[in-house]
């Protein structure tokens, strides 16, 4: 019944015939899974067990359904690799990939995600990097699928030199492109910070 029950939670943020294998995978290790507020830094988030603490993923609820469906994916890939290799190899490293490809079969025979996802993911997991978000193909792919969002744009959309504010309410100007991310700088501190081209900003009137 409590995996019934973990199905049915699921399917309002992952595609139907996935929910039961997330389901599935959180009662088996055993995790405590969490659908965390939207966190404009992360998608995700996994943590080993420490104490009297076991393992524990989040992932953000405000992500489309194909987007929480390949950060889950991703997390559970770290709650694996540390089950077989402990503390003992890199986040990321080739463990941490193969596992990633390995989970992600199941999704692929089911034929869960649409021609231009899955073709964006088998690109991805050719090299899969630290966060989905960092593959900037993949990323806007999986944007196409977002509900629209009024007022909102990708930073690598505005203007140089246009301001824009982060739902926090901070306020920042869009600078130059440093390879593959923009300066801007906080208009309250005037701090450098480095953003995403795809992250999404509110628009301001004021420049």
């Amino acid at each position: 019944m409590m995996i019934e029950k973990t199905t049915l939670a699921l399917e309002k943020y992952v595609p139907q015939p996935a929910a039961p294998i997330i389901a599935q995978w959180i009662h088996q290790a055993p995790c405590w899974f969490k659908i965390s507020k939207g966190r404009t830094s992360k998608f995700g988030d996994y943590r080993s067990p420490f104490k009297d603490k076991g393992h524990r993923i989040s992932v953000n609820h405000n992500l489309n359904p194909y987007a929480f469906l390949i950060t889950a994916v991703h997390e559970f890939a770290h709650l694996k690799t540390w089950n077989e290799y402990r503390a003992k190899v890199k986040p990321h490293g080739q463990e941490w990939k193969k596992n990633f490809k390995q989970l992600m079969k199941p999704f692929f025979e089911l034929n869960i995600f649409p021609y231009d996802v899955q073709r964006a993911v088998v690109a991805y997991l050719d090299n899969p990097a630290a966060s989905s978000c960092s593959d900037l193909t993949l990323f806007r792919t999986l944007q196409r699928y977002d509900k629209p969002k009024n007022g909102h744009l990708r930073v690598e959309e505005l203007p140089l030199g246009a301001s824009f504010s982060l739902p926090n309410g901070r306020t920042f100007k869009k600078g130059e492109k440093i390879r593959t991310r923009f300066r801007c700088t906080d208009l309250n501190t005037g701090r450098i910070y480095l953003f995403s081209p795809v992250a999404e900003v509110l628009i301001n009137t004021a420049r």
